[in-house]
């Protein structure tokens, strides 16, 4: 590797609205079991507190996560794409910075789950002949990914190298 690609942070950071998108996936992993448990403890008038408890306890736990997690996420992640790789920082918890140098690319893909059409946000992956698996640039604004796809398709398409 030459001096120029090297493991260091990148500079551009995701959209702001991938803050939206995140707590609306953290929302739907929280609400529904807090639902359920009000709905049966009032349904279940013995077993009321016993039901209502761990929905108070989720709840509460839930609202943290739920203002937390995305704020981290979007202080974390960041990428950044040279003529010589890809950087990418991502992880709120368990923080992970790749590189993946144009040489080792693969392919380069577009997802865009029901969330992120509602946001308009989309995923760039770009899949190397890495062991550790492919980089994702999640919280993009849907047309920068269709430009940063294109421009990684021409890059590594004039990059010499078989990418193995």
């Amino acid at each position: 590797m030459s001096d120029a690609v090297r493991l260091r942070p990148p500079r551009n950071r995701v959209e702001k609205r991938a803050i939206g998108w995140w707590t609306a996936q953290a929302s739907s992993l929280v609400l529904p079991p807090v639902v359920v448990l009000v709905a049966l403890g009032v349904l279940i008038p013995p077993a009321r507190f016993w039901l209502l408890l761990p929905a108070a306890v989720i709840a509460v736990l839930g609202a943290v996560y739920l203002v937390v997690m995305p704020q981290w996420r979007y202080r974390v992640h960041r990428w950044e794409i040279t003529d010589d790789a890809v950087y990418t920082a991502a992880g709120w918890l368990r923080q992970e910075w790749r590189i993946a140098p144009m040489s080792r690319i693969q392919t380069v893909d577009t997802v865009r789950g029901p969330l992120q059409q509602l946001f308009d946000l989309s995923s760039v992956t770009v899949t190397t002949a890495s062991a550790a698996g492919p980089l994702s640039i999640d919280g993009m604004d849907r047309e920068q990914a269709a430009e940063i796809v294109e421009q990684l398709t021409a890059t590594t398409q004039a990059t010499p190298g078989d990418a193995t």
